[in-house]
């Protein structure tokens, strides 16, 4: 005899289950037909759910795309954060995070295509919609470890943490539209930018102390 336990167990799988299916019918049509374009219907169109079924889970067109690319920032910033923690310098830790979200980014065909061709769209999402606050934040608290160790000089972080993440959003929008990726390129060009510019912070840093 089933219990209620099972049976609420039953729905969850079920509604986790529908919530997948849903999200990956909207990446496939947010890359083929644009994310502008696209509406619920073509959605809905690609799951074998009831057109109702959609509202269960997502208001509305842009919550799924906002669902979509959290979803993706936070895989991306696992992949950073392991990258970062096996750093032994403060080159390792810049080329090492980088390199992990490129990476990421060109690994996944169908989310490379969506950011390739709704770029602009994706630039309209707040960080906090798209997962990048908890990126920043991690980020953060990496570079305010690497201070206490050491492996990063004494620098003012107040931007830091957000100008890394846009500069890596951009360039991975720009690394998009080309084909295959420039993963290296857009690594060594990130890299070299970020610790050209951490080298100017600790010029600043050591210029006030002598005033």
């Amino acid at each position: 005899m089933s219990t209620d336990l099972e049976h609420a167990s039953k729905r969850e799988q079920t509604k986790a289950r529908n919530r997948a299916v849903i999200l990956e019918a909207a990446r496939g049509v947010f890359v083929d037909l644009g994310y502008d374009a696209a509406t619920i219907r073509d959605i809905v169109a690609r799951t074998q759910l009831a057109p109702g079924t959609f509202y269960n889970y997502f208001p509305d067109k842009r919550s799924v795309l906002v669902a979509l690319m959290a979803e993706a920032s936070a895989q991306a910033t696992e992949r950073a954060r392991d990258a970062r923690s096996r750093a032994r310098s403060l080159e390792e830790l810049v080329y090492f995070g980088f390199r992990a979200y490129f990476e990421f980014v060109a690994s996944d065909p169908t989310m490379f295509e969506l950011m390739r061709r709704n770029a602009s769209t994706l630039r309209t999402l707040g960080i906090d919609d798209t997962g990048f606050a908890t990126s920043i934040a991690e980020l953060r608290a990496d570079l305010q470890a690497a201070m206490a160790r050491g492996t990063l000089p004494t620098i003012n972080l107040r931007y830091v943490p957000s100008a890394v993440a846009a500069i890596a959003f951009e360039v991975g929008a720009e690394m998009a539209t080309s084909t295959p990726p420039d993963v290296e390129g857009a690594t060594e060009f990130c890299a070299r930018l970020c610790l050209g510019g951490i080298e100017q912070l600790k010029r600043t840093v050591k210029n006030k102390e002598k005033t």
